[in-house]
């Protein structure tokens, strides 16, 4: 609906401190009723109605250096993108404006005032109405994300992407750094900024596998920072602020999670997107179509199943599986165009597999349609969505009995060698057997191949023209000339078949022909997002290893200890890579009087950094000291002193799994085996083992992967 139709309710959004279209004693108190933390909520965008602040963040940022970022693109899908984000600014204001009217209403006993604030109430929900009918009038542009070729297919239904604001990372980050690994937060203003441009830039990914590997970047990114900076029992202290993608109601949490889950819906809404565009008359087209619709479903899948509670609805779980759902669908759809581009139009038993493979395009829109109108999902799918479904449920029905018919009408009757082949598939081809003649009978007659053939057309007109009619009931279908054009074709074709094998002597009451039995020779796969292909490194690892230097571990602040070399060497026994563990130490010797504890980790040499030093290279520079000594700085975990912290550093060091076994949201096991985990978890491999010192100690004996100094 055009925003010039707002002008028919009078406005009341805020604008610097006054009601517009309302001028009352209640501005100022609704001004202070308004929720605070819900305040600049548009993340600078708010009176922004272009898509110029898209280009100028962009600059200010440099994520334009981002590959697979493509803010400057102009192209109609990124003008949608931009409409929708202003629409959802103005949605987040008219909430705020709700919002406060609601508290105002019930905090004060004047009757006057609550008059006018019932008014007002009654412009906010009107505007938001007005807001949300054109938010969903742009959710139904499916036909922006089609390909631009001339050919002629039925649109597919993309999701558009959720919208984000601006985070500002660089103070929290700094101050966690500072507080919680004891290192200067200023040093690390690099890696802050590094990481707020990529999520700067994943706001506006281009449509393509660039864009979406600048997702799954991303996306991986957020596994270092979860387990750098959100400890368990602590908030950093930022909001996560999300639209969701349908209605634009904005949704904010603390959890990561959300996060997360908000960048994984739009990875799959962007697999739908790219499976749209392709051009599904050539197989090419097709096979990238079906790989893109099977990873959307296998991203919604994914997120159902590992995120729950999630504040906004698009991603509730009712929403979700109706995605997957529809996904799997449009999957049907291409492998069913397939198959009318690989088998041969004349041939009989491919007529009847056809058939079925659009029975079976019926069957799945069916379940969808189902979905799509149950209680919890059907005021919040647009109605253009819905109706499309039922429309493709009724049209992909009408096909199945046109093929059958072709298949009957058209195809010689079969020979002697031919019919035993022909009437296997033919007795598994109708869920109730056709009345009449036995099936080799009816296989060998013409006419009572026509007679069945013209009971299938007619069935298939009646088809054609209930899809045209609920089709017409939509004014937003009503506008997509490709869709009005491939019904109209089906429906004229079927006609024009009929007229063909229709005889002025037919005296014989067109029978009801049976329904056809749904099957499919390719399967739809739901395809879960395979993160471990998008190689990242860990962008604050001068932190140190994450097995050690995590949000979730303390330790006690650094010590410095200098160490003389005795006569049996410095009286300690090292293990493990980065960093190297102290897994004993000799009652009397060097390391002991010096104050070095079992489960200390060894963080420098000499003033080098080893928290990422491997054995052999700790052991060298410990061996290359002189007489004056070594100065070593040590870490000791709390809780953890002792065999307990060698314990767990083995147990650290011999399975990357470790770090996976967080919370549900966090888990991605079903995604990483344990072949690709060691991508991510790069500081968990085995270090080469080392000698086995001969020294008689008085604790326990030296294990592998260890040796004495």
């Amino acid at each position: 609906m055009p925003r010039a139709a707002a002008g028919l309710v009078p406005r009341s959004l805020l604008v610097g401190g006054a009601v517009r279209g309302y001028r009352g004693p209640v501005d100022a108190t609704l001004l202070e009723m308004m929720p605070p933390e819900e305040e600049s909520l548009a993340g600078g965008r708010e009176g922004d109605g272009d898509s110029g602040f898209v280009l100028l963040q962009a600059l200010k940022s440099g994520s334009t250096r981002k590959q697979g970022c493509d803010p400057f693109a102009q192209t109609q899908r990124s003008k949608l993108q931009h409409r929708r984000a202003r629409i959802n600014q103005q949605i987040n204001k008219e909430m705020r404006m709700r919002a406060g009217a609601e508290n105002l209403f019930k905090a004060t006993s004047n009757h006057k005032v609550k008059e006018t604030v019932a008014l007002e109430l009654s412009y906010v929900n009107s505007n938001l109405q007005l807001l949300k009918e054109e938010l969903e009038e742009l959710n139904s542009s499916v036909d922006v994300y089609q390909n631009d070729s001339e050919s002629i297919s039925v649109p597919m239904i993309p999701l558009g992407l959720k919208e984000t604001k601006e985070l500002d990372l660089l103070v929290p980050l700094k101050d966690l750094i500072s507080e919680h690994y004891g290192e200067e937060g200023i040093l690390f203003e690099k890696e802050i900024k590094e990481f707020m441009e990529l999520r700067q830039a994943m706001r506006t990914p281009s449509r393509n596998e660039a864009g979406l590997e600048l997702l799954m970047e991303y996306y991986n990114q957020l596994y270092f920072l979860d387990s750098r900076f959100f400890p368990p029992t602590k908030s950093l202290g930022v909001f996560f602020h999300w639209y969701d993608s349908l209605t634009g109601v904005p949704s904010h949490q603390r959890a990561l999670a959300f996060e997360k889950g908000s960048v994984l819906f739009n990875i799959g809404a962007l697999h739908t997107q790219i499976g749209a565009r392709q051009d599904r008359t050539s197989l090419p087209g097709l096979n990238q179509a079906i790989d893109a619709f099977q990873k959307a479903a296998g991203a919604f899948n994914y997120l159902k199943e590992n995120f729950s509670n999630a504040p906004s609805l698009d991603m509730s779980a009712a929403s979700l599986n109706m995605l997957v759902r529809l996904m799997v669908a449009q999957v049907q759809e291409c492998v069913f165009e397939k198959m009318t581009l690989l088998r041969a139009q004349h041939d009989f038993l491919a007529r009847l597999h056809l058939a079925q493979e659009a029975a079976r395009v019926e069957d799945v829109y069916s379940l969808v349609h189902q979905t799509m109108t149950q209680a919890h999902v059907k005021d919040y799918v647009p109605f253009s969505w819905t109706t499309m479904v039922h429309v493709k449920s009724e049209h992909f029905k009408a096909l199945s009995h046109y093929f059958a018919a072709i298949a009957l009408c058209d195809c010689p009757v079969p020979s002697d060698a031919e019919l035993p082949e022909q009437e296997k598939a033919f007795i598994q081809f109708h869920i109730t057997m056709p009345e009449g003649p036995s099936l080799r009978v009816l296989l060998q007659d013409p006419e009572e191949r026509r007679k069945l053939g013209k009971a299938h057309l007619k069935k298939a007109i009646m088809k054609h023209e209930e899809a045209m009619r609920i089709h017409g009931l939509c004014k937003i279908l009503r506008k997509m000339d490709i869709l009005q054009e491939v019904l109209s074709f089906a429906h004229k074709r079927s006609l024009s078949k009929y007229s063909e094998i229709d005889h002025e002597e037919d005296f014989f009451e067109t029978g009801d022909a049976p329904d056809i039995h749904p099957k499919t020779h390719q399967k739809p796969e739901i395809k879960s997002p395979n993160f471990s292909q998008v190689k990242v490194t860990d962008l604050f690892h001068r932190l140190g290893p994450l097995s050690v230097f995590s949000a979730k571990n303390k330790w006690y602040p650094a010590r410095r200890v200098h160490l003389m070399r005795g006569e049996n060497g410095f009286g300690f026994t090292l293990r493990g890579d980065s960093p190297v563990l102290i897994a004993g130490v000799i009652p009397g010797g060097c390391a002991a009087e010096a104050g070095l504890k079992e489960g200390d980790y060894i963080i420098s040499v000499n003033g080098k950094d080893c928290k990422w030093s491997k054995h052999a290279e700790v052991v060298q520079l410990l061996k290359s000291t002189g007489e004056e000594g070594v100065e070593i700085s040590v870490i000791t975990l709390q809780g953890s002193e002792g065999s307990k912290a060698a314990d767990k550093k083995a147990a650290a060091m011999s399975s990357g799994s470790g770090m996976l076994k967080s919370n549900k949201e966090n888990s991605r096991k079903s995604l990483m085996n344990s072949k690709s985990a060691s991508t991510l978890l790069v500081w968990s491999k085995k270090s080469k083992r080392s000698k086995k010192s001969t020294y008689g100690i008085p604790f326990t004996a030296v294990g592998d992967n260890e040796a004495m100094y």
